[in-house]
């Protein structure tokens, strides 16, 4: 029999849908894992050099492809927001100048449970004015839980901020969830049984490293001074854990998030490419809004530029800096993941 005449061999097709994605996503979360928990502090540095700039840039980019050309019922609905978004950004990132003038620890303590009140309030009223516009959305249960949460805040004022360091990455695992569930249901089950990978990972490096040797105040590698780093894994709150596991735990939660935002949601959620504005219901109002919409992308780009040569030449300052103006961004994410419930 010659080879032309042999039947043809159908392709074979994955019957797990999103199989392809489920895998790149845990590819992902196994290379974090793995570079975090060998070089924490080296990738922790590498990390936000390379991708605090760019994911900031892609997630308004994607944010203004969802948000709608109109306010209309959800008018006050974004004016808190906003209003929130601004005023909670401007006041944490005025916490530290604030509070280095208080001689009285207890002062310092006030100043963040007052934020932190401000910030579940905040939050808190965003998810009752969801409730009122979306009748499948209970949020009858907030105001319980707000004052349960305001009560702890006050009991420890800084166990809150601490908190969001861990759990702001994991939001977009929940984001890229209801991506999926808009743009790609199919995947969505495939997706929520491989997301559990990440716990998993968390549990594979504190194994390894919940006995490692205490982190060096400076890389040798890059001279660059990683107090700062350790700091803010919240070594100096959480103790009797390692710093080791929490900074490498930290860089792996990061890597994830970037990861996500930088790769997984373009991909699943972008209906056009970056620079191409007509899928952007705001620029499609009027040439004027256009203008405005290519404005914002460029101005973000350029700081994404501002960015990479800052950390080039002042890496530590430039990190504190970003860190501080970072939380609008983090508080960005809460309206519009309530807006994609």
């Amino acid at each position: 029999m010659s080879v032309a005449s042999l039947p043809a061999v159908p392709a074979v097709r994955s019957r797990v849908p999103g199989l392809g994605f489920a895998v790149g996503f845990v590819g992902i979360a196994v290379l974090a894992a793995s570079l975090s928990g060998a070089l924490p502090i080296q990738v922790a540095i590498a990390t936000v050099f390379l991708f605090a700039g760019p994911h900031n840039w892609l997630e308004a980019r994607y944010a203004l492809g969802r948000i709608p050309a109109r306010a209309g019922k959800l008018r006050g609905f974004f004016l808190v927001s906003l209003t929130g978004i601004v005023g909670l950004t401007a006041s944490y990132a005025a916490l530290p100048w604030l509070t280095e003038h208080y001689t009285n620890p207890a002062d310092v303590g006030t100043a963040y449970a007052l934020w932190n009140t401000a910030f579940v309030f905040w939050v808190a009223t965003l998810v009752w004015m969801r409730s009122r516009t979306n009748p499948r959305f209970d949020g009858g249960w907030v105001w319980p839980v707000a004052c349960l949460l305001c009560a702890g805040v006050w009991l420890n004022p800084i166990a809150l901020n601490v908190a969001l360091v861990y759990v702001h990455p994991t939001m977009a695992l929940w984001l890229l969830d209801r991506e999926l569930t808009r743009s790609r249901p199919a995947w969505r089950r495939t997706y929520r049984c491989v997301v559990g990978c990440v716990p998993l990972l968390l549990g594979v490096l504190w194994w390894q490293l919940r006995d490692a040797p205490e982190l060096p105040g400076t890389d040798q590698l890059t001279g660059i001074n990683t107090v700062s780093i350790i700091q803010h894994s919240g070594a100096w709150f959480l103790e009797g854990i390692s710093p080791h596991f929490l900074v490498a735990a930290h860089t792996f939660l990061e890597l994830v998030h970037y990861g996500v935002w930088v790769v997984l949601i373009p991909l699943v959620g972008m209906r056009a490419m970056p620079w191409e504005l007509h899928t952007i219901p705001a620029a499609r109002r009027s040439p004027t809004w256009r203008r405005g919409v290519s404005l914002f992308l460029l101005f973000g780009l350029s700081v994404v530029l501002v960015l990479w040569v800052c950390f080039g030449l002042d890496y530590d300052t430039t990190r504190r800096v970003y860190f501080s103006f970072a939380m609008l961004h983090v508080l960005a994410e809460v309206p519009f993941l309530l807006r994609m419930v």
